[in-house]
């Protein structure tokens, strides 16, 4: 058991390095500042594209896949580069997406409504996703906006997962890090990774998380961190964001079927991340 556990901080130690010589060297970020006039609305991206990768898609010889990054309340979307880096070194042009303004009201709970009162928000999450794949289309046409791959964090998570019940035809992947409101999507071929936290202050609403039996028959991964809920960004400690690098490479590698096993959702696979 040790010596499995050797090993496999060895791996993230390595994909650890591996990231930073390619999100220093080898990936290029680009702030887009833009304005969607049908709803006068300014969506700021960041934009991570892997250079190598950039230059085959605009000669023709590679279709970029794309993922869309939604951030969580209160943490920019200039947060998930640990996530970014891995998406864009794979060769995915990756955009995270600002969602929300200082301007938008906060967010309400209501309880016994559905998803708690926000479906104004996921709504006006979803027009910012599909004006900024728009967008994308005029800068990069040589991707693949038919597979999507949609990320998100906490409310951010829950936006992910709203947009594709919507959109089904347009979503291959949905992986989320503690999303708390949204029932997880269950059939349709999608393939779904969900980080979850151990945080007192954050608890998932009843029914959103499938039961294992579910989670197996849907081929959802689960992966309980152990991790604070906000830690699920670049503000938290290297030891839980190189675990969640190295299980989000995993599942990418794999485009076919899961390797990840899905996990009691009400024990953390680590009890303690902060020991790795």
């Amino acid at each position: 058991m040790k010596r499995a556990i050797a090993i496999f901080v060895c791996l993230c130690v390595l994909a650890g390095g591996e990231y930073f010589a390619i999100s220093k060297w080898a990936i290029r970020h680009e702030t887009l500042n833009l304005f969607d006039a049908d709803r006068e609305r300014p969506v700021a991206v960041d934009l991570a594209v892997r250079r190598d990768y950039e230059m085959k898609a605009d000669n023709g010889l590679w279709k970029l896949p794309v993922a869309i990054i939604s951030n969580g309340n209160t943490v920019r979307n200039t947060e998930y580069s640990f996530l970014a880096n891995v998406l864009a070194a794979r060769g995915y042009l990756v955009a995270s997406i600002q969602q929300d303004l200082p301007s938008d009201p906060p967010l309400m709970t209501k309880i016994g409504m559905p998803y708690v009162g926000r479906i104004k928000v996921y709504q006006r999450s979803e027009d910012n996703i599909m004006f900024v794949i728009g967008e994308l289309q005029k800068l990069q046409p040589h991707a693949d906006y038919n597979h999507l791959t949609l990320v998100g964090h906490s409310n951010g998570g829950d936006v992910a997962m709203y947009c594709a019940k919507q959109h089904p035809e347009l979503v291959s992947k949905v992986i989320t890090l503690d999303n708390l409101r949204v029932p997880f999507v269950r059939g349709g071929g999608m393939k779904i990774l969900s980080f979850r936290s151990k945080d007192p202050n954050f608890k998932t609403d009843p029914g959103v998380l499938p039961t294992p039996d579910q989670a197996e028959a849907a081929g959802i991964d689960i992966i309980n961190t152990g991790a604070q809920h906000t830690d699920l960004s670049d503000r938290g400690p290297d030891a839980v964001k190189e675990k969640i690098q190295a299980a989000l490479e995993q599942f990418l590698a794999d485009s076919t079927t899961s390797e990840l096993a899905p996990v009691d959702t009400t024990q953390p696979m680590i009890m303690n991340p902060g020991d790795y």
